[in-house]
């Protein structure tokens, strides 16, 4: 999606959500959220959403529940399910000035994805790509390239591995377990 990567490159606006389908006759979404909580949606500036065909709108959210492992949100000006089966696929912005302020240590995924992870003797492991929320603690996914394959890491995000993120720098100092 040609405006979604203009977006995601744009360091005001924080990834939150896309659009995976429709719900009902009257144009609601169904929306796999990135954020923890449905405060981010309710934002007085509203959403940037990054179309399909490679258009940005800005929306206004009237309402947003959960609805099992989505969530379903109805938006000012889409009233039918055409106009909200023609936003499947969009991905959800919303300005970074809108989130609440973070506790110490903690930190936004968007800010985490891309980072470089190093061990703790300073070698690359790779990037840091995604991260996977589970019940327990997040999990990092981490790519790069060993004795010149592909490798995939998952790394526990807790503390005891964690050892420093260093935003300015770009990196994350980890000790991962032994056997990763």
């Amino acid at each position: 999606m040609k405006s979604s990567s203009s977006l995601n490159s744009r360091d005001d606006l924080v990834l939150v959500g896309r659009v995976v389908g429709v719900h009902g006759i009257r144009g609601s979404l169904k929306v796999s959220s990135y954020a923890e909580s449905l405060s981010v949606y309710q934002a007085k500036e509203g959403l940037l959403a990054a179309l399909p065909d490679g258009s940005v709108r800005k929306m206004t959210v009237l309402q947003v529940q959960p609805h099992g492992r989505v969530l379903l949100m109805t938006l000012e000006g889409v009233a039918e399910r055409s106009q909200g089966e023609s936003l499947i696929g969009s991905e959800l912005f919303v300005d970074k000035a809108c989130l609440p302020a973070l506790e110490e240590d903690t930190y936004y995924w968007s800010d985490l994805v891309g980072l470089r992870v190093l061990d703790t003797s300073g070698a690359l492991l790779g990037r840091l790509v995604e991260v996977i929320p589970t019940p327990g603690n997040d999990i990092y996914v981490v790519k790069g390239i060993q004795d010149g394959q592909t490798r995939e890491m998952l790394i526990p995000a807790i503390g005891d591995v964690i050892l420093k993120v260093d935003l300015e720098g770009k990196t994350m100092l980890v000790d991962p377990p032994e056997g990763l």
